[in-house]
């Protein structure tokens, strides 16, 4: 006697129905049980003009009522937080001593040079090439 081998597409239909099964019940236990977390009302706050344009204004107003922003970010960022904001390079410039270049750097003497006879004599160049 032979056994018969199952069909894959018996195989696959038998698993298909159990998995939606499965899920079903899921539902229905969720659609059952009342929602814990209930929308609450939002506060009704008088528009604010910013600016001319009526749907900017919305949503500015919009994005203003809703707040999250204010805790972007793991709390609220005040002066205080400030070097989280930008970097703490920006922090760390702003406490340092500057930095005194040396007159002997070749970069020191370009920066420091007196361009004005440059200057005048383009200036000078450019008047005679219009003036032809």
């Amino acid at each position: 006697m032979k056994k018969k081998k199952p069909n894959i597409k018996t195989i696959i239909r038998q698993i298909v129905r159990e998995e939606v099964a499965m899920v079903i019940k899921e539902v229905i236990t969720e659609l059952k049980q009342p929602s814990e977390s209930q929308p609450q009302p939002k506060k009704i706050v008088e528009k604010k003009s910013f600016t001319n344009n009526s749907v900017l204004n919305d949503v500015l107003n919009e994005t203003a009522q809703d707040g999250d922003w204010k805790t972007l970010g793991g709390g609220e960022f005040t002066s205080d937080r400030m070097n989280e904001l930008v970097g703490k390079q920006y922090g760390d410039m702003m406490n340092q001593q500057p930095q005194v270049v040396p007159s002997s750097d070749p970069m020191s003497q370009f920066l420091n040079k007196n361009y004005s006879e440059v200057l005048e004599k383009s200036i000078e160049k450019s008047k005679n090439k219009i003036g032809r």
